[in-house]
């Protein structure tokens, strides 16, 4: 069977014509070999070279799909000389593929720098969406999905780590992070332990090896997490998902949002229409609107 090849790019008549190479950001497995996508499969087996954060894992996926290009690794110890090689590479008309350890690349990962060189380089950046652990433990969690926020792995120490913990804390939106296994329990405790955070009864979700064998996924509070975490040290790839800060004045603004949902509603309008009124006087989000205007609407239907 021939090695599939890349499709060539198109330039309209008269547009200056980019070098032909092209970086292909392709996103792997974040567990389940199965979620590999075709194009991605695709991809990998056409590339010229491929850049790997750890060529150990590459290798394992690559020989499980039967792709023989031996992966090259790009990590944070390397990545100024491996950028000034994939140019290289990517000015002859090569085509470079980047994958992560796992899921989409770039998000916590070594490669930005490798993106911008290429994009200054007039290159085009081919992304190949795929698994995340991000979006696989925001729609787990049973938390609102939107808006969302991702702060990636936390700072470990000092006034860093500090602002960034009473920055999720006082989040409005949800808020996804990772965090190494042996650290989950004290970050939950460092977490309760903020005022705004309700006692530690801020809802969240710890969503542990995610598509693998011993998937699990802990939904309770910051507190009860603090606690099952010391009592049952968990183990694996760890994504925390932590419920949005209502605010100051939360339930105030909720009783306002909600009568002005009465009132767009009883002047005819529909619940989405009736939504976007709401947001627009009230200055709370779209969703938080919306559902506003659904509770209201499910008040008058009883």
């Amino acid at each position: 069977m021939a090695t599939p090849r890349l499709p060539a790019r198109d330039h309209p008549a008269g547009a200056r014509r980019k070098p032909a190479g092209t970086l292909y950001v392709v996103a792997t497995p974040i567990g389940n070999l199965a979620d590999l996508s075709a194009r991605a499969h695709e991809t990998l087996a056409a590339a010229d070279h491929i850049l790997a954060e750890d060529t150990r894992r590459a290798r394992t996926l690559l020989s499980h799909i039967g792709v023989a290009t031996r992966p090259m690794s790009l990590h944070a110890h390397n990545e100024a000389a491996r950028i000034s090689l994939a140019r290289r590479w990517l000015a002859t008309g090569d085509h470079v593929a980047l994958v992560s350890d796992a899921g989409t690349p770039l998000l916590s990962d070594p490669g930005e720098r490798l993106a911008r060189a290429a994009i200054e380089d007039g290159h085009d950046i081919v992304p190949i969406p795929g698994p995340s652990a991000i979006l696989a433990g925001l729609v787990a969690s049973g938390l609102p999905p939107v808006p969302f926020t991702f702060l990636g792995f936390p700072p470990r120490r000092g006034a860093r780590r500090a602002r960034a913990l009473e920055r999720i804390v006082g989040a409005t939106e949800t808020t996804v992070l990772f965090e190494s296994a042996r650290r989950l329990a004290g970050l939950l405790g460092e977490l309760a332990a903020f005022p705004k955070a309700n006692g530690g009864r801020r809802r969240i979700a710890v969503c542990r090896e995610m598509t693998k064998v011993h998937e699990e996924v802990f939904r309770g509070t910051l507190a009860e997490g603090a606690r099952h975490f010391v009592e049952h040290p968990p183990l694996g790839e760890v994504t925390v998902v932590v419920e949005g800060c209502p605010g100051v004045g939360g339930e105030a603004a909720a009783a306002a949002a909600e009568a002005l949902a009465g009132d767009a509603l009883e002047a005819g309008l529909s619940p989405t229409a009736a939504a976007r009124e709401v947001a627009a006087r009230s200055g709370v989000s779209r969703s938080a609107a919306y559902e506003a205007v659904m509770r209201v609407k499910g008040g008058r239907d009883d």
